[in-house]
């Protein structure tokens, strides 16, 4: 489901809570009409003490004034329920039932919506007010109550436009009659639908804000998550190459952030697709080499019969196949850095024990011939960085068969870890030939080998140096090469590593 309908879903669910005003409507009209019930009771108790007080001669007079006072109906029954007296007989009438069929639309109108709203809000449903075909005290419901429950009863109903009509009934005293007070209250109706009109009109207007904040909205987040969405699925489809990613310089929120992050890693899988078709050329043409080599031994062994050249061609193939022995292993390896490092636990990794334990292993196997290295141990805990201890391992010992390979006889390999400030410094400096200024990169390259001649054939595959920097890389380092400090002849490699947080 796209964002815009929900956008629009969240904002009409809270013009649905500003809709429940209408229940305070309702609310408010039916303490409105209780309050001008409790008034009529009042008047109508005033009126029975005080019709009981006046005599007849005074009597007609007094209703007719209470009745043009409350603005209502005031009827007077004897003890048989025979009408005797009635204000509209004395006077004019003040109040009009109106017949809904003589009135304009806009009532037909607002009478259909007073319907509608009283159903939304569970409204009591009130009956309908008719004027009784025999006019007595039986005919009235609220008299006959009176009468029966000896207190003052009240009702509301619904005159034929829709208006409430309020009676209130009271026995007089020594049940010499009764006394009924009708009102056509008008006046709550046309209060409560001013007041409905006015919530209506927030209502409209704040829809028609919340509609245009929400299509602003599916415009600034729903359009450029799309634009990223469809450039996304075109990475995904393999067309990395041809698809541009919106870098949205112009958004500085998260949106904005989110297509940075995207731009950088569509060209980040560009550039993890050059390398890894870089390297598969690589490793193509380096498995070449001692392919051809070997074949071309193997077959001219069918040919050869003098035994010096047959040992010489086996000696030619125990070689290639030590050499791509080499080869496989190193590149199987340098194709799982990544994957591995990426899953790595780092912990904390003192390099002083991590390289003496090398150095003793190296000794045991002899690995490095006449060349002496010699190790400063730094003291415990001051070269200690975060990482995994078996890869930073394979950098030291990659970075010492590159100074062995490249050392005289008898000469001398040094290799350091000291800390300077917030990193910490593994040197490694041997006495070979050095490391011309325009070689610095390319020695970190794959499969680059510019080897001595004394050098075994077949024993190193280029990569060491390579898969030194991918590790370095992968623990937040760096590697570069130098010239010695002390001018004297020789390459020194640095490894700059953060130091780990206690």
């Amino acid at each position: 489901m796209s964002l815009t309908p929900r956008i629009l879903a969240v904002n009409i669910f809270a013009l649905a809570l500003l809709a429940g005003g209408f229940f305070y409507l309702d609310s408010y009209r039916s303490r409105l009409v209780d309050e001008r019930s409790a008034q009529a009771a009042r008047e109508i108790e005033l009126m029975a003490k005080a019709t009981a007080i006046a005599g007849p001669a005074s009597r007609d007079a007094l209703i007719l004034a209470f009745a043009q006072e409350s603005d209502g109906r005031l009827r007077l029954y004897d003890r048989d329920g025979v009408r005797i007296a009635d204000s509209w007989q004395l006077g004019p009438p003040n109040y009009e039932l109106r017949d809904p069929a003589s009135e304009a639309w806009q009532r037909h109108v607002a009478r259909f919506l007073d319907r509608v709203i009283d159903r939304i809000v569970w409204a009591d449903r009130l009956g309908r007010f008719v004027e009784p075909s025999t006019d007595n005290a039986a005919a009235w419901p609220e008299i006959v109550a009176a009468r029966a429950e000896r207190r003052t009863v009240t009702r509301v109903r619904y005159a034929p436009d829709r208006t409430p009509m309020l009676s209130a009934a009271i026995t007089l005293s020594g049940d010499r009659g009764a006394l009924l007070l009708t009102e056509n209250t008008r006046d709550i109706t046309r209060i409560v639908r001013a007041e409905r009109f006015r919530l209506g009109l927030v209502i409209a207007a704040v829809s028609l804000v919340s509609i245009l904040f929400s299509l602003f909205l599916a415009r600034t987040i729903v359009r450029p998550l799309r634009r990223l969405a469809r450039a996304a699925v075109r990475v995904r489809l393999g067309r990395a190459r041809d698809v541009e990613v919106p870098r949205l310089p112009e958004r500085r929120d998260e949106i904005g952030m989110l297509a940075r992050a995207l731009a950088d890693m569509s060209h980040a899988l560009n550039v993890r697709i050059d390398a890894i078709e870089a390297f598969a050329a690589d490793v193509t043409h380096e498995l070449k080499n001692p392919l051809a080599s070997l074949r071309s031994a193997v077959e001219s062994l069918q040919s050869v019969k003098d035994p010096t050249l047959q040992a010489q061609l086996l000696d030619i193939v125990r070689d290639d196949v030590l050499r791509l022995d080499r080869l496989i292993t190193d590149v199987a390896e340098a194709s799982r850095l990544d994957a591995q490092l990426s899953r790595a636990a780092f912990e904390p990794v003192d390099l002083g024990p991590m390289i003496e334990h090398l150095l003793r292993s190296r000794e045991q196997r002899g690995t490095d011939g006449d060349v002496h290295i010699a190790f400063a141990r730094p003291r415990k805990g001051t070269a200690v960085v975060p990482g995994d201890a078996s890869k930073l391992v394979r950098v030291v010992e990659n970075l010492l068969d590159n100074a062995v390979s490249f050392s005289p006889p008898g000469g001398l390999v040094r290799i350091d870890a000291t800390r300077d400030d917030a990193a910490i410094l593994l040197t490694v400096e041997d006495e070979g030939p050095g490391v011309p200024p325009d070689m610095r990169d390319a020695i970190f390259r794959r499969f680059h080998s510019d080897r001595p001649e004394s050098d075994g054939f077949g024993r190193h595959s280029g990569l060491g140096l390579a898969i030194a920097k991918t590790i370095v890389e992968g623990h937040s380092g760096t590697i570069t090469v130098h010239d010695r400090p002390d001018s004297r002849r020789g390459a020194r490699f640095v490894v700059t590593l953060p130091v780990a947080e206690h």
